[in-house]
């Protein structure tokens, strides 16, 4: 999950910053165009522009061992596959001058091969999580994007399969193995908050047990549709999809979960519930047990979320701080008395 802001950590910065500059001389075209650092958390993106031209790229600079060279050419090619198959709107991978997606910069100042990978850019505004009329009319929107997306997954399940992404299950959002690091190390955790996740935590996973992994309920899916990975096209009312370094084989409901990232608290997200629900019903039937078990990847997410800011040391983390969990005690005990 990317970040807004620039994080402050300067030398790897700076290593990133050398491997654009370098990464910009292995695609056609790009000589008179500037570099700029948009954002730093798990990659570096920059914004690659020609003034003149009116022209705008966007490359990532992918973190050493955060994932290998084939899980990134998987995300390329499910890319190109939402591209060539469906009505999603997705910024879509350009290849370098020997005609790869993927290009590598080894730099000699730290030893360390750097993946890069350029996009298309799209025009478009985030949703705006502080205005709850407007945002409620995209949620319509993002439950339909949402179910184009899982219906292509399913349509290719036994293909996608076959592919190299990441596995967001219990184990690696909140259980034993987690991918952002461990909520009991989040901001704000007392050994009394610690007591009642763990009771969350553990309903959370008998659920889900039950829940199961069947083909239609489990795929491969974006895994971080929260509202700056999304961009409004206000004109033709369209919800475009952008930055799918998270994407990987999860629950679907995961997916609604992530769109609610750092928002799953306010008041107004019964009214996100049910204009997402009609949204993606209106392309993708859910069952009533699906329906009612959205609360469980709701939790799961916020969980995840809080291990995500404890491990983080960038300006959004700070910014949330322990008051991110302290926020969640409400959350915690109204799951508790609907589902223990």
């Amino acid at each position: 999950m990317s970040n807004t802001g620039v994080n402050t950590w300067e030398s790897p910065v700076e290593f990133f910053n050398l491997v654009s500059q370098r990464a910009k001389e292995l695609y056609d075209g790009l000589d008179d165009f500037t570099v700029e650092l948009l954002d730093y958390s798990e990659n570096a993106t920059y914004l690659v522009k020609n003034l003149e031209a009116n022209e705008k790229r966007i490359l990532r600079v992918c973190r050493p061992d955060y994932h290998s060279k084939e899980e990134i050419e998987s995300e390329v090619k499910w890319l190109q596959l939402i591209d060539a198959d469906t009505e999603v709107v997705v910024s879509k991978p350009i290849p370098g001058s020997n005609g790869e997606y993927l290009q590598s910069v080894t730099l000699d100042e730290n030893n360390r091969e750097y993946h890069c990978v350029l996009f298309t850019f799209l025009e478009g505004e985030t949703p705006d999580v502080d205005n709850e009329d407007k945002l409620v009319r995209v949620f319509k929107e993002i439950g339909k994007t949402t179910a184009c997306f899982h219906k292509h997954s399913i349509r290719n399940w036994e293909r996608f399969n076959q592919i190299k992404r990441p596995i967001w299950n219990y184990e690696s959002l909140i259980g034993d193995n987690p991918k952002w690091g461990r909520w009991q190390d989040g901001k704000g955790i007392s050994p009394e908050r610690e007591e009642l996740l763990n009771r969350v935590s553990t309903v959370i996973e008998k659920r889900l047990e039950k829940f199961g992994k069947g083909r239609e309920r489990f795929g491969l899916i974006h895994a971080d549709l929260r509202h700056a990975n999304l961009l409004i096209d206000n004109e033709k009312k369209l919800v475009q999809v952008i930055d799918f370094d998270d994407s990987g084989f999860g629950w679907y409901l995961y997916d609604f979960a992530a769109s609610l990232t750092f928002i799953e608290h306010r008041s107004y997200v019964p009214k996100l519930i049910e204009a997402w629900l009609e949204g993606y019903q209106s392309v993708r039937k859910l069952s009533e047990e699906e329906v009612n078990e959205i609360p469980t990847f709701i939790m799961m997410r916020r969980m995840q979320l809080i291990a995500w800011i404890g491990s983080r040391d960038n300006e959004t983390a700070a910014e949330l701080g322990a008051e991110y969990s302290e926020q969640t005690d409400q959350m915690a005990k109204d799951y508790l008395e609907k589902f223990n």
